[in-house]
């Protein structure tokens, strides 16, 4: 009988439980608490920290300003891996994640996306000359003894996937650093992410042995080139902070503000969202 009673007190205790990780975090609680806590994965130009430590970065830049609008006036920044700033979201070690993280059908099922705030396609880096002749991902899947360096759980493996790419040719890596050590070391002889993080890692690496393919075609996924659409993202149950960062958001594209932060970071307005929602890049 004990144990049936032991057994008939927990079942509610399970269920509170299940229900708080659906607790929404209102706007009002975060501006009494006068910061948001912000997960990022330390992506130059995206997000990350500069050489005196301070959290930054396009994404991070924009945000910034929408929250202070918002009237909370502080951002803490908490590096994890790419690969674990949706778990951490929904762990509640982060109130939002913003790093550039690029909107797709698979994660909308586990956070709410803000609308995107740039869009942009694809880099890849090779050694000088470019000795394999790689110009494409379906070059790199044509010739088996070549090995793209790809961090883990970026989009980029699904766009290397799809173009023929087999597991054993992607060396995965943590961060960008890491991929620019990986192409350095021979580990690899390319490497990908997007257009600016790309960029950016060649121009800090000053490494002359090393060059962006400038007449990269961009990958097809069905039928069509890819481009990516990044955002910040909040969880589910955050609806309503969403709207509120989204509200703000369509503001800043309205008055220019938007290009003019990220053009700061090596952006142009090639690379500006234009009318796509994060409800359309959801349902795509």
């Amino acid at each position: 009988m004990r144990k049936l009673w032991l057994t008939l007190l927990t079942i509610p205790l399970l269920l509170l439980s299940a229900c708080g990780g659906n607790e929404q975090v209102t706007l009002e609680e975060l501006q009494k608490q006068g910061y948001v806590t912000v997960g990022f994965a330390g992506e130059n130009p995206y997000a990350y920290k500069d050489e005196n430590g301070k959290l930054t970065g396009e994404a991070v830049e924009i945000a910034r300003v929408i929250l202070e609008r918002l009237g909370i006036d502080e951002m803490k920044g908490e590096l994890t891996e790419f690969s674990g700033l949706i778990a951490g979201l929904n762990a509640k070690r982060f109130d939002m994640i913003t790093a550039g993280m690029f909107i797709n059908p698979e994660r909308c099922e586990s956070v709410n996306f803000a609308d995107p705030e740039y869009s942009i396609g694809e880099g890849l880096a090779v050694k000088a000359g470019n000795p394999l002749g790689l110009k494409s991902y379906a070059d790199i899947a044509a010739n088996k003894d070549a090995k793209v360096a790809v961090m883990a759980g970026a989009v980029e493996i699904g766009y290397l996937e799809a173009s023929g790419v087999p597991e054993d040719q992607m060396v995965f890596v943590n961060n960008q650093d890491d991929a620019i050590s990986a192409l350095q070391s021979d580990r690899a002889d390319a490497m990908t992410m997007t257009g600016p993080a790309l960029q950016s890692r060649l121009d800090a690496s000053g490494d002359s042995n090393l060059e962006r393919v400038m007449d990269f075609e961009q990958p097809t996924v069905d039928g069509a080139s890819v481009r990516g659409y990044g955002a910040s993202a909040f969880r589910k149950a955050d609806t309503e902070l969403r709207d509120a960062f989204n509200a703000e958001l369509d503001k800043m594209k309205e008055s220019g503000e938007l290009l003019e932060i990220l053009q700061q970071f090596g952006f142009t307005e090639q690379e500006l969202p234009g009318d796509m929602t994060a409800q359309q890049l959801c349902e795509a």
